[in-house]
């Protein structure tokens, strides 16, 4: 689908997070990672908090790995990621939990999951357990979310038109430290090599519009909504919008499309 095109808002949740979402974003950060971490041919691969399984699809894909295994808490999820990989082992589990025997694989990779865990340094650890000796760990996470300026001028909007609390699940998406302190964490878990890179993707929706709506429709923020009935859903929806545009500059607005660079931490790390 084109970025030119209005995207049509009538699947379930994990539906339209994986038609929308994976192309429009997550696929860029997965094959910045998998570029990073080069699985090699033979490899066993985790992939920890895989959603609807871009990262191990795209492993799968490349034809190297003897084994890709996808885990993640939502069943919802999952049942995307079967559907489009039947190759892949998708497993319902938690990263601070792993259900895996310890040294189980030579890569585990968790991409723009870390901040979401109720324990990283568990998580981390869990990580460094599951590998063998000499196994690498790759994982990203989202900068804060000032240096994501579409994503900052949405939490400002969802804050005026719905209230303070209102974008506390998409300001949770970001983590506010630097890139040294996650490096701090992971060798605290007991990695031994880390090198820790600041990258930025650009980033396209069809629209503004098009940005607010799959927000409140596709992820977890669907909830500040679900008590409305059609038509006041949507006059929220465009103030949003219009709210969230407004305090954009206006280049990355050009011929009514959006446009905006999106910041992450990205993590290789070995033992």
């Amino acid at each position: 689908m084109s970025v030119e095109e209005h995207w049509q808002m009538d699947a379930t949740a994990p539906e339209l997070y994986d038609r929308y979402l994976v192309p429009a974003i997550t696929s860029l950060w997965a094959g910045d990672l998998l570029d990073r971490i080069a699985p090699k041919r033979g490899d066993s691969v985790l992939d920890i908090a895989c959603g609807t399984g871009v990262v191990a699809r795209f492993t799968e894909q490349l034809g190297l790995a003897r084994r890709v295994v996808g885990l993640d808490l939502t069943s919802a999820m999952l049942a995307i990621a079967r559907s489009r990989s039947p190759q892949v082992e998708w497993i319902e589990g938690s990263a601070l939990d792993l259900p895996f025997d310890a040294g189980s694989f030579d890569v585990v990779l968790c991409q723009l999951g870390l901040q979401f865990f109720p324990d990283r340094p568990l998580a981390l650890k869990e990580m460094v357990r599951v590998l063998k000796p000499g196994g690498r760990a790759g994982f990203s996470v989202y900068s804060a979310i000032e240096n994501t300026p579409a994503a900052y001028a949405f939490v400002q909007a969802l804050d005026e038109c719905l209230g303070e609390e209102a974008s506390r699940t998409k300001r949770s998406e970001h983590l506010s430290c630097d890139a040294q302190e996650i490096a701090d964490w992971t060798k605290q878990a007991g990695f031994d090599l880390v090198d820790v890179a600041t990258v930025t993707k650009q980033i396209k929706f069809p629209s503004m519009l098009d940005y607010v709506r799959f927000q409140l429709t596709a992820t977890p923020m669907a909830g500040l909504l679900k008590d409305k009935e059609v038509l006041e859903r949507e006059r929220l929806i465009v103030s949003i919008s219009d709210d969230a545009a407004s305090r954009l500059d206006r280049s990355m607005l050009a011929g009514g499309k959006l446009t905006f660079p999106q910041q992450s931490f990205v993590a290789i790390a070995s033992l």
